[in-house]
């Protein structure tokens, strides 16, 4: 859904709109596994556009350890601001305030509302997320999962890169 910057004044314009989770391809970081509810306002002051908002959904990612699905709710709430690309200086290099640092430039009229949450989902994604806090992984050897059988794999196995350090290691 795009919104024309032409139709929004200084007064806040609300908005309830929502995404069918393949509306919004997020790299495969994750799997949206619900629809998408985003609620918000939109509102324009000068050449500056506000989008503050809030996302819900439902997401599903891989362990990091064991590989086993995760799943995880999305509950986001921000503030985007759009900058429109004509009110920008044309120096190649200029200092920026903290305020600025989080504006987006608008290189046409319209806002992507699919695109905004994307990048919002994307943003609150975890690098790291764990089935349980102790997941044991998988075995390097077998590659089974440690969380679910015992395998018998030897533990002892040195990788011959630090064999080294093993002699050093007996020598003591």
């Amino acid at each position: 859904m795009t919104i024309d910057l032409a139709s929004l004044g200084v007064s806040p314009k609300q908005f309830e709109i929502s995404f069918a989770p393949e509306e919004i391809d997020i790299d495969g970081e994750a799997t949206i596994k619900s629809e998408i509810a985003f609620n918000g306002q939109l509102s324009r002051i000068d050449e500056r556009t506000f989008v503050r908002g809030a996302i819900k959904a439902d997401a599903e990612m891989d362990c990091t350890r064991c590989l086993e699905p995760v799943e995880r709710p999305v509950d986001i709430t921000f503030e985007d601001v759009f900058v429109e690309a004509v009110a920008e200086s044309d120096k190649d290099e200029v200092e920026l305030a903290v305020e600025q640092l989080d504006e987006a430039l608008l290189e046409s009229e319209e806002i992507d509302l699919a695109e905004v949450v994307r990048e919002q989902i994307l943003l609150d994604l975890p690098e790291q997320i764990f089935c349980k806090e102790d997941c044991r992984g998988l075995c390097p050897q077998c590659g089974g999962n440690r969380n679910l059988i015992d395998c018998s794999c030897e533990r002892d196995q040195v990788d011959p890169r630090w064999a080294a350090l093993k002699e050093l290691q007996n020598l003591n």
